[in-house]
């Protein structure tokens, strides 16, 4: 754990661009920056919080344990704020966040990022839309998730990965099947059923976790016939 120089830090938020010299000073004496390993817990559900966590580096999966399974809400990509809501409400995360690869993140002290929010008209602007732009993608994913059938949420979750995670065609799938059924509301039987038909077809190419997408035409198909 080291406490930063945030004025020198080239991986800022669009919020914490938006902070002065002398306020970047004060973030860098409330932050520290953590390097996770893959797998490991960045904060835990249930557990007492008092950090805003900045996600700098890295991937993360947010997730959910529920009565007989774990759900992953979503994965996260820098640079964003994660845990927001539930640090602001209650003090205690709603959800988990675990490294899906090497990450580093940042921990915020709360009593000082709620200075910036009442202080800094234009910060408090940033997160504001941030927070509208993650509320508006829960919305449309839940939608998908109750209405689209198991091929059109495979077929979503893999656009999703080629063009906001990776932004090619060419990646790793970062989850297990587990945890990809957990992602899209099916169990890994089905994931893996839909993952070899789509192979079989010629609308992907599959070796385990690596996927190249070869017909993007016939994925985006499958995604808005549901």
């Amino acid at each position: 754990m080291k406490v930063l120089d945030c004025t020198k830090c080239d991986i800022k938020s669009s919020a914490a661009k938006m902070l002065n010299v002398e306020e970047l000073k004060i973030l860098g004496n409330h932050c520290s920056e953590v390097n996770f390993k893959k797998g490991e817990i960045i904060f835990k559900q249930n557990a007492l919080s008092s950090n805003i966590v900045y996600l700098k580096k890295g991937l993360v999966k947010i997730h959910i344990a529920g009565p007989s399974a774990e759900q992953i809400i979503k994965i996260s990509k820098p640079p964003t704020y994660l845990g927001i809501p539930t640090t602001f409400d209650e003090k205690t995360n709603r959800y988990s966040a675990t490294a899906l690869e090497d990450t580093v993140v940042c921990f915020i002290g709360l009593d000082m990022f709620k200075q910036f929010i009442k202080g800094n008209p234009n910060f408090s602007y940033e997160i504001i839309v941030e927070l509208c732009k993650s509320e508006l993608d829960s919305f449309n994913n839940t939608v998908n998730r109750a209405q689209k059938k198991i091929p059109g949420r495979v077929a979503d979750a893999l656009l999703f990965f080629n063009r906001e995670i990776y932004e090619s065609k060419e990646f790793y799938i970062p989850l297990s099947r587990l945890e990809f059924g957990n992602f899209v509301d099916t169990s890994r039987e089905s994931v893996s059923r839909i993952l070899t038909e789509f192979h079989t077809d010629r609308i992907i190419q599959l070796d385990g976790r690596k996927i190249e997408i070869l017909d993007e035409q016939r994925l985006e198909a499958f995604s808005k016939r549901g």
